[in-house]
């Protein structure tokens, strides 16, 4: 290094010497006709301390047929995403155009290859980072019409490291035929001087536009507008201003057009009028820093109502629920499955008394309950008001009583699994409280995807929208009760893959258990004999949203063919 510099000044001396014998103007020092040497030293000395571009390598990922299973090529080495910088890379996307997912996947981690998350190309991931992100697709009120444009899409992804242990990651796409949509995956909880980025597939392939990864600096905005979130309704008087606060979040606006949500630290608080009285108060919140954490050219603010409410020094059960006896099923589909059931606040009353004598019924919704044990036997039930005080109720769980049946038709769908979703139902059957229904079908499916297969619909008898349950035999479903159910699939503990479980679907034995639980829930359990023997097991834990007295059952299909055992026996609709 020393023999550079020392070269650099003769360099440097050289030149101003014959500067100053020829002057400035028509000078060929530099010129493009001057020796190779002198340009490429100068080049040299220009670009150090710059660095290398990160390098993408391999600049083809996956195979180019689209055949690659999922996790199986990544790059040959993770790109180190560096603090308060800004990283961008451009690729043409191939997919299978099998599925959604079939397309490019953004992996970012640790350098030990801990994962922050995957981040799929159609607004869904997973990870331990994922559950704190923000995100959105444009694309996704038309996902069809989007992939279709997939295969051969351009697609340019940004990761912006914001060097306060946040990141973005941003993919702009230009479709096939000019479909243009923009994934985006904000605020995404990281280490940021420990931040790697890989990408991975999933039937799909890239091919990359050149080796070098661009990188810029992050450019700093000034914060122009604010709203708080996660403010607490409610504030039970004596709490400590800095716990109530803790869990505030700012959602930000700059003036660059970024949106980022900011955590508490780095805003400061005040309560209006007071905090240590009851009524109605305003929180106010001041940030006075850049996106890049810098000191900000003004403060802004912003508020948001809460109340600050008494406590009970006593609470009493005045009304108790409308249902204390529960019922489970336990088929082998849930052998060795650890769970709990839900405790029905239906018709229950819990009186509060307060400091100075008043009495009130609470409201329910602000009341806590201990889970029931899905055993049989009595349990009790705790119930906990605001400041700890608490009241007990016995419950009852009982075995539900197993009865077979057969649903019209008996053959439900297309013998050629043609199909289309929700096009034929099977009738109605009533699944009384605290009772089993069992039914037992043969499962046919076109093998397109994994979801032509059975579909098992809850709803009452009205047939509302949206129904209390529709599930799938592929560990997926949707409705009104569906978030608060346990869903158990076995798929992937008997087959190595979707593609090889979908292939012993046709023709596959069928054994399916409905549950009306009795407490505002019900269970679905299947056991399902594949073509080639393997036994598989899929169930659905506790859908809620459930009444109880008006729990209806019925079958459809999606590019699949049902046919029921005609022995059992056939329970017609009760109303």
């Amino acid at each position: 290094m020393r023999h550079i510099s020392k070269l650099a000044s003769v360099f440097c001396a050289a030149a101003l010497a014959m500067t100053a014998l020829t002057g400035c103007e028509g000078s060929d020092i530099f010129s493009i006709n001057g020796p190779d040497w002198i340009s490429e030293r100068a080049d040299s000395i220009a670009n150090a301390g710059k660095g290398e571009a990160p390098k993408i390598s391999p600049t083809t990922l996956g195979n180019r047929d689209c055949s690659s299973a999922w996790w199986e090529a990544h790059l040959d080495q993770d790109i180190k995403i560096e603090s308060n910088k800004v990283y961008s890379t451009t690729f043409t996307n191939y997919t299978s155009g099998a599925n959604n997912w079939n397309n490019y996947v953004v992996v970012l981690r640790k350098s030990d290859k801990t994962e922050y998350c995957c981040l799929r190309s159609d607004d869904y991931g997973w990870g331990d980072s994922y559950a704190s992100i923000t995100h959105s697709n444009t694309a996704s009120g038309d996902w069809a019409g989007w992939l279709a444009q997939m295969n051969g899409a351009k697609v340019t992804v940004t990761v912006t490291n914001y060097g306060d242990n946040t990141c973005d990651v941003v993919a702009d796409v230009v479709g096939t035929e000019g479909l243009v949509s923009q994934q985006k995956y904000t605020g995404i909880p990281v280490e940021s001087a420990d931040l790697y980025l890989d990408f991975t597939v999933d039937g799909c392939c890239y091919v990359f536009d050149k080796e070098e990864v661009d990188v810029t600096d992050a450019v700093d905005q000034q914060p122009v507008s604010m709203e708080l979130t996660n403010v607490p309704a409610e504030v039970n008087l004596g709490t400590d201003l800095n716990d109530f606060t803790s869990q505030i979040k700012a959602q930000v606006t700059y003036d660059g057009g970024t949106v980022k949500e900011v955590a508490s630290s780095d805003l400061s608080f005040m309560v209006v009028p007071d905090f240590n009285s009851l009524g109605d108060k305003y929180i106010v919140a001041t940030l006075n820093k850049t996106l890049l954490n810098k000191q900000a050219d003004k403060t802004i603010n912003a508020s948001a109502a809460f109340k600050v409410v008494d406590t009970p020094v006593a609470v009493e059960i005045v009304s108790k629920p409308k249902h204390t006896n529960y019922y489970i099923y336990n088929s082998s589909a849930i052998l060795g499955v650890e769970r709990t059931l839900a405790f029905d606040t239906e018709g229950l009353e819990v009186k509060g008394t307060y400091q100075d004598g008043r009495t009130e019924i609470l409201d329910n919704s602000k009341l806590t309950f201990s889970t029931v044990p899905a055993t049989v036997g009595e349990h009790k039930v705790v119930i906990t008001a605001n400041g700890g005080k608490t009241a007990e109720v016995t419950v009852k769980v009982n075995e539900s009583k197993v009865t077979a049946v057969t649903p019209d038709p008996t053959s439900l769908g297309a013998a050629d699994c043609s199909s289309a979703f929700w096009s034929v139902f099977t009738d109605d059957i009533k699944v009384p409280a605290g009772a089993t229904r069992e039914f037992n079908f043969t499962n046919y499916t076109s093998g397109a995807g994994n979801w032509n297969n059975y579909v098992v619909i809850l709803r009452d008898a009205a047939k509302t929208a949206p129904e209390y349950g529709v599930v799938r035999a592929d560990n997926y479903g949707w409705g009104n009760g569906y978030e608060a159910c346990k869903a158990i699939g076995t798929q992937l503990d008997s087959y190595a893959d979707w593609a090889s479980w979908l292939a012993a679907m046709n023709g596959a034995k069928v054994k399916l258990y409905v549950t009306n639980c009795n407490n505002g829930t019900a269970d679905i359990q299947a056991i399902v004999t594949g073509n080639d023997g393997t036994e598989t097991y899929q169930s659905y834990l506790g859908i809620n949203t459930i009444n109880p007295s008006d729990l209806y059952v019925s079958f459809t299909v999606d590019g699949s063919h049902l046919v029921f055992g005609s022995a059992a026996a056939k329970v017609r609709r009760h109303k």
